[in-house]
């Protein structure tokens, strides 16, 4: 099985502060073609995520402005997060029975990366479909 480091390797994750506004999270996010945004404190500690459901339920939705509202005020604050040598498929179960589609990879406090549901592939959607399949018929 896969460890969650081999998935993120080679990709630099995309980390705000959480003074940084939603628009300009949102341009990021558009710009480097990603669902998420890892929010740090001053010592770049994880202290939440923003994702796009997020812009949608807690910004848009609410009536918020991109413009002037905060990540602080819309992130999910103190994200379940992993370890960089947990599996692929640890992850997934996580994300399946959480609801999430994005869950960071952390060591120390401090983030690494970000898996989210596409990087995924075909033995670990199998093995977890499998699993799913065991407990609903159980």
């Amino acid at each position: 099985m896969r460890q969650l480091f081999q998935i993120i390797a080679d990709r630099e994750p995309l980390i705000m502060a959480r003074t940084a506004t939603v628009q300009s999270a949102c341009q990021q996010m558009m710009q480097r073609r990603t669902g998420s945004v890892l929010i740090t404190d001053e010592s770049n500690t994880l202290t939440g995520i923003f994702t796009g459901r997020d812009a949608v339920f807690r910004v848009l939705a609410a009536g918020k402005g991109a413009v002037d509202t905060i990540l602080l005020d819309v992130m999910t604050p103190d994200p379940i997060a992993m370890a960089p040598n947990d599996t692929a498929i640890e992850a997934l179960r996580v994300m399946w029975d959480r609801g999430f589609r994005h869950m960071p990879v952390v060591e120390n406090g401090e983030p690494l990366g970000v898996v989210s549901t596409g990087d995924f592939q075909g033995l670990e959607l199998d093995l977890h479909e499998y699993e799913r399949h065991l407990w609903e018929n159980t």
